[in-house]
């Protein structure tokens, strides 16, 4: 219990310590108006005209034909694997190549910041596809999610008596990949090298077992992907047991920085957007929010674990099945509840071996739609968004035309923000509802019965839409149906709420800026983080509440 307190301490004070000169830091980035040379290099092959502004429909269609190309071009290197080097004769049909409909999930999935894995990476990619493919897709999705983030804040600051510009979609991606994402990961993967994560491009290596027989463990360039694995809170292991693995997380140390990783991002763009508005309260407002839920399905996640049901879990003094030794019960939770509230979705314990309260936790933690503290970039514009409904809600409580930030909120702001969050729970229960419908779909791919295996797709459905990426482990997820189905979700749950958000920024950004007046609600205060807070766990919990019902929570009442 000490220990795993400590953690939490640790962790907390580091994160407290890197926030402000992070976020200042990126606010300086992104609003520098002066170019870096290799900057100006991509812009001149790009032939980006980086002085010129953006209106919101050419900002997404600048991040839709980014996202395009990249699936294209990393379905292609999936596809002729067998023509690379370091591929290793690996494939799923024994030409070295990868088979049309998982290559168009794995793609998807890398490109939509979800990095769902439905294949077994050391067995089926090599490591130029490793690297090449989902290591540059794992900073580009990173680097979009940011630029639209930063686009919505403009939105905001905009005086309102220009043309709707929100930036240059070209030159914030840029900047993100360059000065932020590539500089930090750098660092990232030379101190996970330091802990013992394996760098190296070798195929494997022969073990000795003590019976005399030789075994060959996978090796591959693990420190570099992690490294960017966890700042762009990506989540696709390079090993099947992803950060379970010893060779990508080998002891408690590396546990610990690699969830520091996952969360320092995410935790400085508060601060980034306080300092973009002008109103710095206003990003610790959000921060205590995000924070808060992050303590609390932390707290609950941990009690239940170390409370489970049956004579085995109790006698061990926790839920231990599924959990390496090495990292216990509270360094698992740790980094469980903090991978499922930033859309990271790695693990280093199987989801699927903790309780039913456990499991439901962590689930809620997704279908609130991970802002607590939310992944790179999306995490802010969806606590913004939350935060334009809070304000609207409150409008309507007092009969007054909700503003926030100097904005007023009129139709078409609300019907933007209420898009935005309507997309993922329509995907989530439409796709569980088909998986468990038709004919021979659950049969072939629903491992476990009764409320366990309809968590099971739950779960795979939220964390498709929601580009969480990690999974209940119980679902066979390889027939075409779901590698097709789960790849549109992950397409849809992360590109309409990105148009809904950057249509929210143009619209905001023609707005004229207004004083605040004796009726416009304080949003940088306690009263407004309860009200925001409130929001998020009342549209969850009335959306959310019949199929959780049906699956965690009869589990843990059973």
């Amino acid at each position: 219990m000490m220990a795993g307190v400590a953690q939490v301490v640790v962790l907390v004070a580091l994160l407290a310590v890197s926030r402000r000169p992070l976020g200042d830091r990126m606010a300086r980035v992104y609003t520098d108006t002066r170019h870096g040379r290799v900057e100006r290099v991509v812009y001149r092959l790009c032939r980006v005209d980086p002085g010129s502004g953006q209106r919101w429909s050419t900002y997404a269609a600048g991040v839709l034909g980014l996202s395009l190309v990249s699936v294209l071009l990393l379905y292609l290197l999936q596809r002729v694997q067998p023509l690379l080097p370091l591929g290793f004769g690996r494939g799923t049909d024994g030409t070295g190549t990868v088979a049309p409909a998982m290559a168009f999930n794995t793609a998807v999935s890398f490109v939509t910041n979800t990095n769902w894995q439905s294949y077994v990476p050391e067995q089926v990619l090599g490591h130029s596809v490793q690297m090449l493919g989902l290591t540059v897709q794992n900073v580009l999705s990173a680097a979009v999610g940011m630029a639209v983030a930063v686009a919505l804040v403009r939105g905001f600051t905009a005086t309102g008596d220009g043309d709707g510009r929100i930036g240059n979609v070209w030159v914030d991606v840029t900047r993100g990949t360059v000065r932020i994402l590539l500089p930090l990961a750098a660092i990232a993967a030379v101190a996970l090298v330091a802990t013992g994560v394996v760098q190296s491009l070798r195929s494997g290596v022969g073990v000795t077992t003590v019976d005399g027989a030789t075994h060959v463990l996978p090796l591959a360039p693990a420190a570099s992907q992690e490294a960017v694995k966890l700042l762009g809170t990506n989540g696709g292991g390079i090993f099947n047991a992803n950060s379970a693995h010893p060779f990508e997380n080998p002891g408690p140390l590396s546990n610990l920085f690699q969830v520091y990783l996952l969360l320092v991002i995410p935790v400085a763009l508060t601060r980034t957007f306080g300092v973009l508005v002008g109103r710095a309260r206003e990003g610790v407002v959000l921060l205590a929010v995000a924070g808060g839920l992050w303590l609390v399905f932390l707290g609950a996640a941990w009690l239940a674990e170390l409370h489970p049901n049956g004579p085995a879990a109790l006698a061990a003094g926790g839920a231990l099945e599924g959990k390496e030794t090495r990292f216990g019960i509270a360094g698992s939770v740790l980094f469980a509840v903090s991978t499922t509230g930033t859309s990271t979705g790695a693990v280093n314990a199987m989801h699927d071996s903790m309780t039913g309260a456990g499991g439901g936790i962590v689930l809620l933690n997704v279908l609130l739609g991970e802002v607590a503290p939310g992944g790179v970039g999306a995490g802010l514009y969806g606590i913004l968004v939350m935060a334009v409904v809070a304000v609207f809600l409150a409008g309507q409580m007092v009969g007054r035309t909700p503003e926030y930030l100097g904005k007023k909120l009129g139709r078409r702001e609300i019907t933007c923000a209420a898009v935005s969050v309507l997309v993922m729970p329509a995907l989530v229960l439409l796709g569980t509802a088909l998986t468990l419908a038709l004919p021979g779909v659950a049969a072939g791919a629903v491992d476990d019965a009764g409320p366990h295996g309809f968590t099971e797709v739950l779960y795979a459905w939220a964390s498709a839409a929601n580009n969480n990426g990690s999974a209940f482990a119980g679902l066979t997820a390889t027939g075409d149906f779901l590698q097709g189905g789960l790849g549109v979700a992950m397409l849809l749950g992360r590109f309409l709420p990105i148009l809904a958000v950057l249509c929210l920024a143009g619209s905001l950004a023609v707005r004229p800026r207004v004083p605040a007046g004796a009726g416009t609600l304080p949003t940088d205060g306690p009263l407004f983080g309860t009200l925001l807070g409130g929001t998020v766990l009342l549209v969850s919990a009335l959306t959310f509440l019949p199929a959780l019902a049906l699956g965690p929570i009869a589990e843990a009442l059973s």
